[in-house]
Protein backbone atom coordinates (compact mmCIF):
# COMPACT_ATOMS: atom_id res chain seq x y z
CA UNK A 1 0.00 0.00 0.00
CA UNK A 2 1.02 3.40 -0.33
CA UNK A 3 -0.50 6.79 0.37
CA UNK A 4 -2.09 8.64 -2.98
CA UNK A 5 -2.04 12.18 -3.44
CA UNK A 6 -5.26 12.43 -1.72
CA UNK A 7 -4.59 10.79 1.53
CA UNK A 8 -6.00 7.49 0.81
CA UNK A 9 -4.06 4.11 0.76
CA UNK A 10 -4.04 2.20 -2.18
CA UNK A 11 -2.07 -0.89 -3.55
CA UNK A 12 0.92 -0.56 -5.44
CA UNK A 13 -0.71 -2.62 -8.52
CA UNK A 14 0.43 -0.43 -11.68
CA UNK A 15 3.34 0.57 -12.05
CA UNK A 16 5.38 -2.58 -11.87
CA UNK A 17 8.65 -1.20 -11.95
CA UNK A 18 8.59 0.78 -8.49
CA UNK A 19 9.83 -1.02 -5.99
CA UNK A 20 7.71 -0.35 -2.81
CA UNK A 21 6.25 -1.54 0.31
CA UNK A 22 5.06 1.30 2.21
CA UNK A 23 4.42 -0.59 5.87
CA UNK A 24 8.67 -1.05 5.84
CA UNK A 25 9.46 2.58 4.06
CA UNK A 26 10.95 4.45 6.90
CA UNK A 27 8.22 7.03 7.94
CA UNK A 28 10.36 10.40 6.99
CA UNK A 29 10.55 8.99 3.51
CA UNK A 30 6.92 7.81 2.65
CA UNK A 31 6.08 11.53 1.27
CA UNK A 32 8.97 11.53 -1.28
CA UNK A 33 8.44 8.25 -2.24
CA UNK A 34 4.75 8.04 -3.07
CA UNK A 35 5.61 11.50 -5.28
CA UNK A 36 7.87 10.07 -7.21
CA UNK A 37 5.45 6.86 -7.49
CA UNK A 38 2.65 8.65 -8.43
CA UNK A 39 4.58 10.99 -10.56
CA UNK A 40 5.61 7.94 -12.76
CA UNK A 41 2.36 6.22 -11.91
CA UNK A 42 0.66 9.28 -13.73
CA UNK A 43 2.41 8.99 -16.94
CA UNK A 44 2.81 5.96 -17.20
CA UNK A 45 -1.58 6.30 -17.57
CA UNK A 46 -0.83 8.98 -19.76
CA UNK A 47 0.80 6.82 -22.13
CA UNK A 48 -0.91 3.65 -21.70
CA UNK A 49 -4.46 4.16 -20.32
CA UNK A 50 -7.43 4.91 -21.97
CA UNK A 51 -8.29 5.31 -26.03
CA UNK A 52 -6.59 8.11 -26.96
CA UNK A 53 -4.34 8.36 -30.20
CA UNK A 54 -0.46 7.71 -29.98
CA UNK A 55 -0.30 12.45 -31.15
CA UNK A 56 -2.57 13.28 -27.95
CA UNK A 57 -0.33 10.76 -25.58
CA UNK A 58 2.85 12.54 -26.96
CA UNK A 59 1.41 16.07 -26.55
CA UNK A 60 0.08 14.90 -22.97
CA UNK A 61 3.33 13.77 -22.31
CA UNK A 62 5.49 16.78 -23.43
CA UNK A 63 2.99 19.05 -21.23
CA UNK A 64 3.51 16.63 -18.25
CA UNK A 65 7.69 17.26 -19.12
CA UNK A 66 7.37 21.35 -18.78
CA UNK A 67 5.10 21.00 -15.45
CA UNK A 68 8.31 18.84 -14.29
CA UNK A 69 10.51 21.59 -15.46
CA UNK A 70 8.49 23.92 -13.45
CA UNK A 71 8.88 22.07 -10.44
CA UNK A 72 12.85 22.35 -10.41
CA UNK A 73 12.36 26.02 -11.26
CA UNK A 74 9.85 26.34 -8.21
CA UNK A 75 7.15 27.22 -9.82
CA UNK A 76 3.26 26.22 -10.28
CA UNK A 77 3.20 24.13 -13.26
CA UNK A 78 1.25 25.54 -15.99
CA UNK A 79 -0.06 22.50 -16.89
CA UNK A 80 -2.87 20.06 -15.01
CA UNK A 81 -1.65 17.50 -12.58
CA UNK A 82 -1.72 19.41 -9.01
CA UNK A 83 -1.82 16.11 -7.14
CA UNK A 84 1.05 14.69 -8.92
CA UNK A 85 3.39 18.22 -9.00
CA UNK A 86 2.51 19.70 -5.43
CA UNK A 87 3.74 16.85 -3.43
CA UNK A 88 6.65 16.75 -5.81
CA UNK A 89 7.46 19.25 -5.81
CA UNK A 90 8.31 19.36 -2.01
CA UNK A 91 9.87 16.36 -2.66
CA UNK A 92 12.17 18.51 -4.77
CA UNK A 93 12.93 20.95 -1.89
CA UNK A 94 13.26 19.00 0.80
CA UNK A 95 15.33 16.19 -0.42
CA UNK A 96 16.60 17.57 -3.54
CA UNK A 97 15.78 15.04 -5.85
CA UNK A 98 17.34 15.03 -8.94
CA UNK A 99 15.88 16.07 -12.42
CA UNK A 100 17.60 13.24 -14.91
CA UNK A 101 15.83 10.45 -13.63
CA UNK A 102 12.67 11.59 -13.95
CA UNK A 103 13.26 13.19 -17.71
CA UNK A 104 14.83 9.78 -18.26
CA UNK A 105 11.41 7.78 -17.03
CA UNK A 106 9.08 10.12 -19.75
CA UNK A 107 12.09 9.55 -22.06
CA UNK A 108 10.71 5.69 -21.46
CA UNK A 109 7.09 6.68 -21.81
CA UNK A 110 7.51 8.29 -24.97
CA UNK A 111 9.34 5.29 -26.29
CA UNK A 112 6.56 3.06 -25.48
CA UNK A 113 4.01 5.17 -27.42
CA UNK A 114 6.07 5.39 -30.17
CA UNK A 115 7.05 1.65 -30.28
CA UNK A 116 3.49 0.80 -29.88
CA UNK A 117 2.18 3.12 -32.40
CA UNK A 118 4.61 1.95 -35.01
CA UNK A 119 4.57 -1.79 -34.15
CA UNK A 120 7.92 -1.65 -33.27
CA UNK A 121 10.02 -4.26 -31.00
CA UNK A 122 13.93 -4.70 -30.06
CA UNK A 123 16.65 -5.31 -31.98
CA UNK A 124 18.68 -6.84 -29.29
CA UNK A 125 19.43 -7.60 -25.41
CA UNK A 126 21.53 -4.09 -25.94
CA UNK A 127 18.49 -2.21 -27.12
CA UNK A 128 16.34 -3.35 -24.69
CA UNK A 129 18.70 -2.84 -21.44
CA UNK A 130 19.10 0.58 -23.09
CA UNK A 131 15.16 0.93 -22.51
CA UNK A 132 15.52 -0.20 -18.99
CA UNK A 133 17.80 1.97 -17.83
CA UNK A 134 15.60 5.09 -18.89
CA UNK A 135 12.22 2.72 -17.84
CA UNK A 136 13.16 1.04 -14.93
CA UNK A 137 16.89 1.99 -13.30
CA UNK A 138 16.12 5.60 -12.73
CA UNK A 139 13.33 4.50 -10.22
CA UNK A 140 15.95 2.70 -8.19
CA UNK A 141 18.71 5.75 -8.18
CA UNK A 142 15.59 7.99 -7.21
CA UNK A 143 15.28 5.82 -4.00
CA UNK A 144 19.06 5.35 -3.46
CA UNK A 145 18.88 9.39 -3.46
CA UNK A 146 16.51 9.56 -0.48
CA UNK A 147 18.64 6.31 1.66
CA UNK A 148 22.24 8.20 1.09
CA UNK A 149 23.20 5.75 -0.77
CA UNK A 150 25.17 6.86 -4.09
CA UNK A 151 28.77 4.84 -4.52
CA UNK A 152 29.05 3.13 -7.67
CA UNK A 153 29.23 0.03 -6.77
CA UNK A 154 25.60 0.57 -5.29
CA UNK A 155 24.05 2.62 -8.08
CA UNK A 156 25.45 -0.40 -10.42
CA UNK A 157 23.59 -3.22 -7.99
CA UNK A 158 20.65 -1.06 -8.16
CA UNK A 159 20.24 -0.95 -11.84
CA UNK A 160 21.14 -4.80 -11.89
CA UNK A 161 18.04 -5.26 -9.76
CA UNK A 162 15.77 -2.75 -11.48
CA UNK A 163 16.96 -3.78 -14.86
CA UNK A 164 15.88 -7.19 -13.97
CA UNK A 165 12.40 -6.17 -12.77
CA UNK A 166 11.57 -4.85 -15.98
CA UNK A 167 12.56 -8.18 -17.78
CA UNK A 168 10.40 -10.21 -15.12
CA UNK A 169 7.60 -8.01 -15.74
CA UNK A 170 8.17 -8.20 -19.80
CA UNK A 171 8.79 -12.29 -19.50
CA UNK A 172 5.77 -12.25 -17.01
CA UNK A 173 3.21 -10.50 -19.18
CA UNK A 174 4.28 -11.96 -23.14
CA UNK A 175 0.81 -12.65 -23.76
CA UNK A 176 -0.79 -9.75 -22.24
CA UNK A 177 1.99 -7.32 -23.84
CA UNK A 178 1.51 -9.79 -27.40
CA UNK A 179 -2.66 -8.48 -27.50
CA UNK A 180 -1.51 -4.99 -27.09
CA UNK A 181 0.95 -4.84 -29.88
CA UNK A 182 3.79 -4.52 -27.66
CA UNK A 183 6.66 -6.52 -28.53
CA UNK A 184 9.67 -7.30 -25.74
CA UNK A 185 10.79 -10.27 -26.88
CA UNK A 186 14.49 -9.30 -28.68
CA UNK A 187 14.51 -10.05 -32.46
CA UNK A 188 17.85 -11.99 -32.81
CA UNK A 189 17.05 -14.25 -30.01
CA UNK A 190 13.50 -14.64 -31.78
CA UNK A 191 15.42 -15.56 -34.54
CA UNK A 192 17.73 -17.75 -32.96
CA UNK A 193 15.28 -19.65 -31.58
CA UNK A 194 12.84 -20.05 -34.99
CA UNK A 195 10.83 -17.22 -34.00
CA UNK A 196 10.08 -14.62 -36.72
CA UNK A 197 10.56 -10.89 -35.47
CA UNK A 198 8.34 -9.66 -38.41
CA UNK A 199 5.43 -11.86 -37.32
CA UNK A 200 4.42 -11.49 -33.35
CA UNK A 201 1.24 -12.93 -34.13
CA UNK A 202 2.93 -16.24 -34.51
CA UNK A 203 4.64 -16.23 -31.41
CA UNK A 204 1.87 -17.21 -29.15
CA UNK A 205 1.97 -20.61 -30.26
CA UNK A 206 5.13 -21.34 -31.54
CA UNK A 207 6.84 -24.56 -30.15
CA UNK A 208 9.96 -23.08 -29.31
CA UNK A 209 8.62 -19.95 -27.47
CA UNK A 210 8.76 -21.78 -23.91
CA UNK A 211 12.99 -22.23 -24.80
CA UNK A 212 13.54 -18.48 -25.33
CA UNK A 213 11.27 -17.40 -22.62
CA UNK A 214 13.26 -19.89 -20.25
CA UNK A 215 16.75 -18.52 -21.72
CA UNK A 216 15.64 -15.10 -21.36
CA UNK A 217 14.01 -15.26 -17.59
CA UNK A 218 17.99 -16.91 -16.89
CA UNK A 219 18.88 -13.97 -17.31
CA UNK A 220 16.91 -11.92 -15.80
CA UNK A 221 17.96 -14.41 -12.92
CA UNK A 222 21.44 -13.42 -13.19
CA UNK A 223 20.99 -9.76 -13.45
CA UNK A 224 18.67 -10.02 -10.35
CA UNK A 225 21.34 -12.21 -8.24
CA UNK A 226 24.06 -9.38 -9.60
CA UNK A 227 22.61 -6.96 -7.56
CA UNK A 228 21.29 -9.14 -4.61
CA UNK A 229 24.21 -8.12 -2.13
CA UNK A 230 22.83 -4.42 -2.55
CA UNK A 231 20.10 -5.33 0.37
CA UNK A 232 23.46 -4.97 2.43
CA UNK A 233 24.26 -1.35 2.00
CA UNK A 234 20.63 -0.03 1.75
CA UNK A 235 20.19 0.39 5.78
CA UNK A 236 17.48 -0.15 8.55
CA UNK A 237 13.55 -0.92 6.99
CA UNK A 238 14.43 0.38 3.72
CA UNK A 239 17.06 -3.11 3.11
CA UNK A 240 14.48 -5.03 4.39
CA UNK A 241 11.87 -3.50 2.04
CA UNK A 242 14.82 -4.56 -0.81
CA UNK A 243 15.14 -7.86 0.39
CA UNK A 244 11.14 -8.45 -0.12
CA UNK A 245 11.69 -6.83 -3.59
CA UNK A 246 14.47 -8.88 -4.77
CA UNK A 247 12.85 -11.95 -3.53
CA UNK A 248 9.79 -11.33 -5.11
CA UNK A 249 11.40 -10.95 -8.66
CA UNK A 250 12.94 -14.40 -8.19
CA UNK A 251 9.66 -16.06 -6.89
CA UNK A 252 7.74 -14.78 -10.05
CA UNK A 253 10.47 -16.32 -12.23
CA UNK A 254 10.27 -19.72 -10.17
CA UNK A 255 6.59 -19.10 -11.22
CA UNK A 256 7.31 -18.83 -14.38
CA UNK A 257 9.34 -22.03 -14.84
CA UNK A 258 6.55 -23.67 -13.06
CA UNK A 259 4.24 -22.93 -15.38
CA UNK A 260 7.12 -24.45 -18.23
CA UNK A 261 7.86 -20.87 -19.86
CA UNK A 262 4.17 -20.31 -21.09
CA UNK A 263 3.27 -17.01 -20.80
CA UNK A 264 1.90 -16.65 -23.72
CA UNK A 265 -0.97 -17.90 -22.49
CA UNK A 266 -0.72 -17.78 -18.64
CA UNK A 267 -0.02 -15.11 -16.54
CA UNK A 268 1.59 -16.07 -13.13
CA UNK A 269 0.99 -14.10 -10.03
CA UNK A 270 1.90 -13.86 -6.47
CA UNK A 271 -0.46 -15.30 -3.88
CA UNK A 272 -0.92 -14.56 -0.20
CA UNK A 273 0.95 -18.36 0.61
CA UNK A 274 3.98 -16.80 -1.31
CA UNK A 275 4.66 -13.90 1.60
CA UNK A 276 5.29 -16.30 3.93
CA UNK A 277 8.05 -17.74 1.54
CA UNK A 278 9.51 -14.71 0.32
CA UNK A 279 10.05 -13.66 4.27
CA UNK A 280 11.95 -16.84 5.04
CA UNK A 281 13.99 -16.45 1.99
CA UNK A 282 14.68 -12.62 2.80
CA UNK A 283 15.32 -13.31 6.16
CA UNK A 284 18.20 -15.71 4.92
CA UNK A 285 19.59 -13.17 2.74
Amino acid sequence: MISAPDGRQRPVDHYENFPVASWLCPPRLRAPIAAIYWFARTADDIADEGEASPDRRLAQLAAYRSALHACFRNEAPAAGWPQVFGPLRDAIASHGLPQAPLEHLLDAFVQDVEKTRDGAGYADRAELLAYCRRSADPVGRLLLHLYGVEDAQSLARSDAICTSLQLINFWQDVGVDLSRGRYYLPADDCRRHGLSPENPASWRDHPAAPALLGELCAWARDLMLSGAPLVHRVPGRAGWELRLVVQGGLRILDKIAALDFDTMHRRPRLHAPDFGLLLWRAARM
